[in-house]
Order: C-alpha cells, then structure tokens, then sequence
C-alpha cells in the first residue's frame, strides 16, 4: 500500500478531515510538528519508509520536509492559500508581505510535486501575489462530513462565532465588532468559541455586555452542541481562504452572516446575511436580519453545503493529486 508521509502544524478540523480521507486510501505515516523547530533526523526516518509527502501550508513546518523529499525523489502534494499566500498588511496578516518568511512560503511551494488550494478566491491571491496561474494550483474545495443529520435542532436566539482567540483575530475574524455588536441585540446570546491564546480574551472582556459568553476551548461534542443550538452563525472577517467553520455551521442549519471577504461569498451563496464592513452596527443588523428569516433559510443553508461540499468530493480530489504526484504529473 501507498505511504503517506502527512505533515501537519495544527490539529484542526480541515486537517483531520484531509488525513481521514487519505487513510482510506493510502496507508498514513504522521509528521507533527506545532513548533518552529524542526526535526531533521525524525523527518528522515520517516520519509525513508514514505513514498509521497502531503503538507498543509507552505510554512516552516513543510519547508525542510519538502526540500527533504526532493532530495530524496520522494514527490509531494501541498496544500496553500490562507496565512501562506495572503498579503494583508494593514492588519498585519500574511506570510508574503514581506522577510523570511515569504522566503520560506515560496521556496516551500517551489519544491512542491504538486498544490492544492481551497476556493477561487484563494486561487485569485495566489496569482496576484505569487504569480502562479492556474495551470499549477489544483482547486479542490473542502468537503465538511454531515454531522448533524441525525441532531435535534435548538435554533435558540443565539449568534455564534468560532474561532482561536489572539490579537490577531480580533480584526481578521472580526472578533472585536462581534463582541461590540451584542449591546445592541441584548435579547440575543452571543458566543465566541475557541482557545484562548494571549490576553486578548482580557481586551474583549473589557468591551463586552452581559449577553456575552467567551467558552475558550471546547471539544467536538460541545462544540457540536453550540452549532445544533446556535439560530446565526457570524464570520465578519477581513480574510478568509475558505471559512470552514462557516460551512459547518450552515450544515448545522444555522444562518450565516458574512462579510464579503475572501472565499465567504463562494461558501455561503445566496443563502445568508452579507454584511458590508466588519463594523459593530452591521454585525448587530446582519444577525437581527438573520434572525427574521426564520427555519427554512438554515434548512437552504444546509442544502447548499451538502450540494456543493461534500466529502467524498474533498476525498476523490486530494487522493487523485497524491496519485498524480506518484506518478510524475508536474503541472
């Protein structure tokens, strides 16, 4: 059987889901890595006994496993768009604003067999930013397994938002405006989910009403739970190279309400709230408006996720780029 050698620097749910995936398919040898440190010798061991490598982003994480893998003519499928390609100075976001680590992106995505991005709109950012056309990145979308078939649904006057929360998030997420927006709906319960990772937690504290519940880390069940009991689900950020998270959500039967930034407006359709800027008094009218559209705008926002995302696409895809890439298919 294939291996697999999967590199990885965060357990997140677009990383899991690619992984069950491949392991259907292919046998699986993992490469973990959170830190900036590499390790060299493991990677080694481990790309003797692979045959393809699959990495998620082109960072430090991925940086020597692929250089490792062509000295070694071990092909490699790498998957790009987000952090890797966005160039957001204004909010500081971005691995190609500038230094070594746009460096290390691009030498990273240079020594890729082949690259798989998530939507157009990180397809678009690729080519503005890096100058690849799309004769050389793959768009293969996020497929989201239905959880929630068999869920009761609670649909309770609640906004949910998902998200780790740093200084970083309050502006690219939009965790600030949405926090800000709850003293203006103060009938409505406002969630955030997600880990704490600095004291920025401390800063939206600081701003928040009564209305307001800071979860930090939940597991899947829990947060399954919020998902099953949350009417809106709200994503005003100012990038997004998918929004996964959103696409659960309406899986969920949650209404979204989104920004039009990044790949939110290829996710959500014509089956949400979109809202201009991530500003407070447009998160509060965006969800108030969410809200008034009742059952069957979530029961459209499902439909739409499980007709344009689903898994065995995101499977059939990515297996066939490892396939490619075994077989000496550079674009």
């Amino acid at each position: 059987m294939t291996r697999v050698l999967y590199v990885h620097s965060r357990k997140t749910t677009f990383t899991d889901i690619d992984r069950a995936a491949l392991a259907e398919r292919f046998e699986i040898i993992d490469h973990y890595q959170p830190g900036q440190r590499p390790r060299p010798l493991e990677l080694l061991r481990k790309l003797r006994h692979a045959d393809v490598v699959f990495g998620w982003h082109a960072s430090s994480h991925t940086f020597l496993a692929l250089i490792l893998a062509r000295l070694m003519r071990r092909p490699s499928v790498l998957v790009i768009g987000g952090v890797d390609t966005a160039r957001m100075p204004e909010i500081g976001y971005g691995m190609q604003r500038d230094g070594i680590r746009r460096w290390i992106s691009r030498f990273t995505i240079a020594s890729a067999t082949r690259l798989i991005t998530n939507s157009k709109s990180s397809l678009a950012e690729i080519e503005a930013n890096l100058g690849l056309g799309t004769d050389r990145v793959k768009l293969i979308y996020h497929g989201i397994p239905d959880r929630f078939a068999d869920r009761r649904r609670g649909a309770e006057r609640m906004a949910l938002t998902v998200g780790v929360v740093y200084r970083l998030n309050l502006e690219r997420k939009g965790q600030r405006p949405f926090v800000e927006a709850a003293r203006d709906l103060p009938d409505v319960d406002f969630v955030l989910a997600g880990k704490w990772l600095d004291d920025a937690v401390d800063e939206l504290r600081a701003v928040a009403s009564p209305n307001v519940t800071f979860t930090g880390y939940l597991d899947d069940e829990t947060l399954d739970e919020y998902f099953s009991r949350a009417a809106v689900y709200v994503q005003p950020s100012r990038h997004e190279g998918f929004g996964l998270a959103v696409a659960e959500a309406m899986l969920a039967r949650c209404v979204p309400v989104v920004t039009d930034a990044g790949a939110l407006l290829e996710v959500v359709g014509d089956t949400g709230v979109v809202i201009a800027e991530p500003e407070a008094r447009q998160v509060a009218d965006g969800i108030r408006r969410a809200l008034e559209l009742g059952p069957e705008a979530g029961e459209r926002a499902r439909r739409r996720v499980l007709e344009r995302f689903p898994y065995e696409m995101r499977r059939d895809g990515i297996c066939r780029e490892v396939e490619a890439a075994l077989n000496g298919k550079r674009p």
